[in-house]
């Protein structure tokens, strides 16, 4: 047995619940990393100053979005939040784009992590639709 094999029987053969169950580690995974303090730091200066103290910190927003983001996760993948979940998770890839965008024009300053603009806007795009599908549509 492959290890799709042994995913799929985990899981189903549905491709809506592996896909389900992929966003949420992939959600979960990433809203962890906002708490380790080489990542969070680079984050954290991401946040445009219009946003300071609007009504956190730019570290405090940083927490904020990974516990969302771990929260959302979760919600993906127990039926009665699934939805809930779906609709937080959109809301909060739109809410996070402007960090993302700001990054994206300040690239000499964020390196790697500054994804350029226009593939960003893509992959939040994509991002969206995927957790729609995965959240409401499944």
């Amino acid at each position: 047995m492959t290890l799709t094999d042994a995913a799929l029987t985990a899981v189903g053969p549905d491709p809506v619940t592996l896909a389900r169950v992929v966003t949420a580690i992939v959600f979960v995974g990433i809203g962890i990393t906002h708490f380790v303090p080489a990542i969070m730091r680079p984050m954290a200066a991401m946040i445009p100053r219009v946003f300071h103290g609007r009504p956190f910190s730019p570290l405090a927003w940083v927490w904020v979005t990974g516990v969302a983001e771990i929260a959302g996760g979760i919600g993906l993948l127990w039926e009665p939040t699934r939805a809930a979940a779906a609709i937080g998770l959109v809301v909060l890839l739109v809410g996070v784009f402007p960090a993302n965008a700001y990054a994206a024009r300040h690239r000499e300053q964020f390196g790697v992590i500054a994804v350029p603009f226009w593939p960003r806007l893509a992959m939040q795009v994509v991002l969206i639709g995927l957790v729609l599908w995965v959240g409401l549509f499944g």
